[in-house]
């Protein structure tokens, strides 16, 4: 099962900050601020971030790639994320259809605390930590990551604020190959809750998509 489908995500324009973030998000946060070699470039990366210089963003298994603007200049950046082998992605599709409202919340825009915990339970590690953090960029900066990686890494956690199969994906599972795992699952007879699990997920994304037609809809006749 592998995970790779490039999904590219518009630029972000600027902002004043980052929000205040999901447990999730700051996590990432956490590694990006290990990650820097000193606050006063991580301070750079993230004004450049919130002034919207980063361009789209593609993001595929275990990589991220965008321009970045600085004063008269632009830069391309590529951010690079240990992918999960074989046998862990197999492994966290059947812990995500373990349980029924898992793949409902990920399809919400949600990643439940209690599959992270079945995940390190089972070995699997799924937000990275800031030794795993690797990046390049085309400007003649010595430092790993540069203000310029650091603006791309910082809008990457805005992005997986709102979606956590942008993580996912960085780890190299995307949404399709989840959902076809599941499927898969399924066609193996992989119990009576998976099945509650797809019929949940698919409520979900009808919600998202009434939601985005009208954000006053009633939708809770789904449930």
């Amino acid at each position: 099962m592998t995970g790779r489908h490039t999904v590219t995500h518009p630029r972000i324009p600027p902002r004043r900050g980052g929000g205040g973030g999901t447990w999730w998000s700051k996590a990432w946060g956490r590694a990006v601020e290990e990650s820097a070699f000193a606050v006063a470039e991580l301070r750079r990366g993230r004004a450049l971030a919130r002034a919207g210089e980063v361009g789209a963003i593609a993001v595929d298994s275990g990589s991220a790639v965008a321009a970045v603007s600085d004063r008269d200049d632009a830069w391309t950046v590529t951010i690079s994320v240990p992918v999960l082998d074989e046998r862990d992605r197999a492994t966290f599709v059947e812990l995500v259809g373990a349980e029924s409202g898992r793949i409902a919340a990920m399809l919400a825009g949600q990643l439940p605390y209690a599959l992270l915990e079945a995940c390190e339970e089972a070995g699997i590690e799924l937000l990275p930590y800031g030794g795993e953090l690797g990046s390049t960029c085309t400007c003649d900066s010595w430092l790993d990551p540069c203000p310029h990686a650091l603006a791309v890494l910082t809008q990457v956690g805005w992005l997986l604020q709102a979606d956590p199969f942008v993580l996912l994906q960085l780890r190299g599972l995307s949404r399709e190959a989840v959902l076809a795992g599941l499927h898969a699952l399924a066609g193996r007879g992989g119990a009576d809750d998976l099945a509650v699990a797809e019929d949940a997920a698919l409520r979900a994304a009808r919600i998202l998509t009434a939601l985005e037609a009208d954000p006053e809809a009633d939708v809770g006749r789904w449930w």
